[in-house]
């Protein structure tokens, strides 16, 4: 069965921090054909030139009238896209999503307020005849898994993709990182653990933030566990959320924990001088991060990865160059420069690796 069609709604927010979820799936989506993306702002142009300077050929529309008209095909899928800190919908886009229906698309979301609660919405969602998925809406069988210490059975190695913030490119770190490894003859899993890479149809994974807190832990460990039985992989890399330096989010305790990581990739974004959506909290010192995330975790971070929000080629070049100096370890752009580092500092760590490696 192919990809479903899917049009993502990002007003306002295409290449911002609040957008990520649209952000996300014009990069990468294996569960979904994204065919468009409705942001007036950039309409008219190409989202992957607009995102990461080359062009995808999915097309920018100025609304979902727009969108409708000019494409070929109706979408099968209206996703929203955009991920506020309130977890809420703005004024009028339950509206939009019902036109969206009445159109004849699923309609797909990742907020923390679920439209299948909303008798109104399931109302004219069965009467149009499509299907709604709320995907923080976790209904897995580990859902109350405590955590047992399990995973310390499994010998593969888990690396685990955390920041210095929240959405600040974890999840597109852990994904290319992943791809990576594969290239390098590696069976690699990722874990994903929010609605982005959910979104993007990873076989493995919990929207981590959505779980209560006595649960998370032993979620991701249950996760972990059924990838390993179902699979047996070389390496697995775990998708990091929010930041262990971030007052506002904890599930990056439970994904230390839980996963029990003996190996850590940290995200940062140079050129941040305060956390998102917190502009009174300053972002953190690289190197309080890189020893808080040690501490934690008690697993080294092998390797620092850039966001490069803010910074032309010549800054990344410079900051690797400055990193790497200075924490002597991995440091790369993994949108914009080679990545062959990584897998070098995660085989230097792992060299039980190297004899499972397929050349």
């Amino acid at each position: 069965m192919g990809k479903k069609t899917a049009i993502v709604y990002s007003e306002g927010f295409f290449t911002a921090m609040d957008g990520k979820t649209a952000n996300g799936l014009v990069r990468h989506s294996e569960r979904y054909e994204i065919i468009g993306v409705i942001d007036s702002q950039f309409a008219g142009q190409d989202a992957g030139k607009v995102l990461d300077g080359v062009p995808n050929g999915i097309s920018i529309f100025q609304d979902l009238n727009d969108a409708l008209n000019s494409l070929a095909q109706k979408p099968q899928t209206f996703i929203y896209g955009i991920a506020p800190l309130s977890g809420d919908f703005s004024e009028g886009d339950v509206a939009l999503m019902e036109k969206a229906m009445a159109k004849g698309m699923d309609i797909v979301s990742g907020m923390h307020r679920f439209l299948s609660d909303d008798a109104s919405f399931m109302e004219k969602a069965r009467r149009y005849g499509v299907t709604v998925t709320d995907i923080r809406k976790y209904e897995g069988k580990n859902l109350r898994r405590v955590f047992t210490g399990e995973i310390l059975k499994i010998p593969a190695p888990r690396i685990a993709v955390l920041g210095t913030d929240g959405a600040i490119g974890k999840r597109t770190t852990a994904t290319v990182v992943t791809q990576v490894l594969k290239k390098a003859g590696y069976k690699a899993v990722m874990i994903s653990t929010g609605q982005t890479g959910l979104m993007q149809g990873a076989k493995y994974g919990a929207p981590i933030d959505a779980i209560p807190g006595h649960f998370s832990a032993g979620v991701v460990e249950g996760e972990i566990l059924r990838a390993w039985e179902a699979e047996q992989p070389d390496i697995f890399i775990i998708e990091g959320q929010g930041a262990l330096t971030h007052p506002a989010y904890l599930s990056s305790c439970a994904i230390s924990r839980g996963s029990q990581a003996n190996g850590v990739i940290l995200q940062h974004a140079p050129m941040r001088k305060t956390l998102g959506d917190y502009p009174d909290f300053p972002m953190p010192k690289l190197e309080k991060a890189i020893k808080l995330n040690e501490m934690f975790t008690g697993a080294p971070v092998l390797a620092v990865t850039l966001n490069h929000e803010g910074m032309d080629d010549t800054m990344i070049d410079e900051t690797i160059e400055k990193y790497e100096k200075l924490y002597r370890r991995a440091v790369t752009d993994v949108l914009k420069r080679d990545t062959q580092c990584i897998v070098n500092a995660i085989e230097t760590e792992f060299p039980e690796l190297l004899k499972n490696k397929k050349r």
